[in-house]
């Protein structure tokens, strides 16, 4: 403990009184030239260096001042990653003002909801599609002032058009430049550098104000974990009303020196990891699980001998990765059986993939199956987990490429404290910990108890060497009717070890064992039809073949004979339906609304305990 302590203190000293104005200063007049936001553009990239960026901050800065915001007010953001959201973003907090991300897949009244909450005073929208979700509500907003739009602004004194903007605020920052830096100056490290909401399984989102202190604490944090190059290339893609995007590609680039590339459509990943070839990688499973489906599917394609030859090369790089696990070394055997896989094979296929450059691949926000960790060690990646909340200011606890146990989401973070309580539940207490929620003081004392330990809602347990393994939801424990805890998730993520099976949801609370409900990979499916002769013209007709329905029945099997027999699936339905953030069944980043699913799919559940 007395470690921990010293060693929180040591970054409390070197954080003090710190704020992101300044860390952009320093930055833009140490580096004016260094590449700092790219966006894709026709045959290439538009780019900024942090010079530019750092005026154009302060543009904004004083258009905002010029619209009237006050320090203390929000802005309330809703675009795709782009340069422009990272701009608005710092420019919000060069005012004095406190930006707030929203997410694009929220629905009017959720939009409402959180601009209310927040206060929004200025909204800064991409485009018609963004519009869509704020129109409906705007009348019964009057707080907003003005609606700030990068493409397609509606005449009427309510929207101002982006270039406007920016013309506002140069000709305001060109008349009173010393205002403008008061403004900035003026901000401290305990002022509120963002608002952002949980994305929320149920119920209206939680709107979580973290401070330009617990951000520091956090990024200081996370350098001392992970020894990341100064001035290395990265990938913004996950939304940045998400934590983790928001300190990886948003606040760590100012204190790394980073060039970060905005990929503005999901679909075009694959083609920016390609060129970017980024010093980090981060996704949420779902994101990773894609990415093996997708390689999975590529490699099922290429002729048999060449599949022997990618399997062995796996093995290899699979036995490599586990043995280079925390307190183990790999054998002379292994490592030259590794290093002539890598040579031939792994790095030829790291490479196609984009992430040849990257020395930190990672996952968190949901469980990350033990299968597709397999998968990519046996390329020779290690993608580890993290684990924190939106209300940690991101992860408190981590594996590092050189310090990981698979299974695990690593150890507490420097300067962090992290125990479990007598119930199970984990919770942890350091500086990156948000002192509460925004205007619901019930909830903040859920969360925080009087000593300040912060209290996860997940249960867990510590091994000897101090790395932290969830089991689940603290709420969302299955309890059979014979009285069995299990835990959902670890059900789902043997299921979705199956290419075909793109989502899953484990069902059994007060019933006598547990039964899925199961949707199809609306990638991969299709391809495996094709490949298969299989005739269709819709997911649907796929969910209700019988050569499918044959393959789903035998990855059930082979999840059940890794599950206890309490935990066994005993029946199971396919659906004719994706699910995605747009129809509700999942979070915006991608997690499942249990109850939204239980709700939506009653019928069928109970259908499946009728017979019994």
């Amino acid at each position: 403990m007395a470690g921990v302590l010293e060693e929180r203190a040591a970054i409390e000293r070197e954080i003090a009184g710190r704020t992101v104005c300044e860390q952009l200063r320093e930055t833009a007049e140490r580096n004016p030239d260094a590449p700092a936001y790219s966006d894709p553009v026709e045959g290439g990239w538009a780019t900024l260096t942090y010079a530019e960026a750092r005026q154009r901050i302060l543009e904004i800065a004083a258009g905002f001042v010029a619209l009237g915001l006050r320090p203390g007010e929000a802005v309330a953001l809703m675009m795709v990653n782009r340069s422009e959201h990272v701009l608005a973003d710092l420019g919000a907090v060069h005012a004095g003002g406190v930006p707030c991300s929203v997410y694009a897949t929220f629905t009017p009244d959720q939009v409402a909801f959180v601009a209310g909450d927040v206060g929004a005073r200025i909204v800064v929208l991409g485009g018609p599609a963004d519009l869509a979700r704020w129109e409906p509500v705007l009348d019964g907003l009057p707080g907003i002032s003005k609606v700030v739009m990068l493409e397609g602004a509606p005449s009427g004194d309510r929207f101002l058009g982006w270039e406007e903007f920016l013309a506002l605020g140069r000709a305001r920052l060109a008349e009173d430049p010393a205002s403008i830096e008061d403004r900035w100056r003026a901000v401290t490290a305990d002022d509120t550098l963002t608002v952002l909401y949980t994305s929320g399984t149920t119920g209206n989102p939680k709107g979580v104000p973290l401070t330009h202190a617990n951000v520091f604490f956090e990024v200081a944090a996370t350098s001392r974990m992970v020894a990341l190059p100064d001035r290395g290339t990265q990938i913004s893609y996950l939304t940045y009303a998400h934590i983790a995007e928001r300190v990886l590609s948003l606040y760590l680039p100012l204190f790394k020196i980073s060039h970060t590339h905005f990929c503005t459509d999901l679909a075009q990943l694959g083609a920016t990891l390609g060129q970017v070839k980024p010093v980090l990688f981060f996704g949420v499973p779902r994101v990773w699980e894609k990415m093996m489906a997708r390689l999975q599917a590529l490699l099922a394609t290429q002729p048999e001998e060449q599949q022997e030859n990618v399997r062995n090369a796996m093995a290899a790089g699979l036995a490599h990765v586990e043995a280079s696990q925390y307190g183990r070394t790999p054998s002379p055997e292994v490592q030259a059986a590794y290093e002539k896989a890598d040579a031939a094979l792994l790095s030829i296929i790291r490479s196609m993939i984009g992430l040849d450059n990257a020395a930190w691949l990672a996952s968190a926000a949901a469980p990350m199956p033990l299968e597709v960790q397999r998968f990519f060690a046996g390329l020779g990646m290690r993608v580890i987990d993290v684990y924190g909340m939106t209300e940690t200011t991101g992860a408190f606890t981590a594996n590092a490429p050189d310090r990981f146990k698979l299974g695990t989401v690593g150890q507490a973070g420097p300067g962090v404290e992290v125990r479990i309580a007598e119930d199970g539940e984990i919770v942890t207490r350091s500086p990156a910990n948000a002192r509460g929620y925004l205007n619901r003081p019930e909830a903040t004392a859920e969360l925080l108890d009087e000593d300040g330990w912060l209290h996860t809602g997940d249960v867990g347990s510590i091994d000897e060497d101090g790395f932290v393994r969830i089991v689940d939801r603290k709420k969302e424990l299955i309890i059979t009717s014979g009285g069995e805890n299990i835990s959902p998730a670890n059900i789902e993520n043997y299921l979705k070890e199956h290419p075909l099976v793109g989502q899953a949801l484990a069902y059994g609370d007060g019933r006598p064992y547990p039964v899925a409900v199961l949707t199809l990979d609306g990638e991969v499916a299709p391809g495996w039809a094709q490949g298969r002769g299989i005739e269709f013209t819709t997911l649907a007709d796929l969910a209700e073949h019988p050569d499918v329905l044959k393959v789903v029945e035998a990855a059930v099997a082979t999840a059940n004979d890794k599950l206890a027999r309490v935990q066994q699936v005993k029946r199971w339905r396919l659906l004719p339906v994706e699910w995605t953030a747009e129809t509700e069944e999942l979070t915006p980043s991608l997690k499942l609304k249990r109850r939204v699913i239980h709700a939506k799919y009653a019928e069928i559940i109970d259908g499946m305990y009728e017979s019994s």
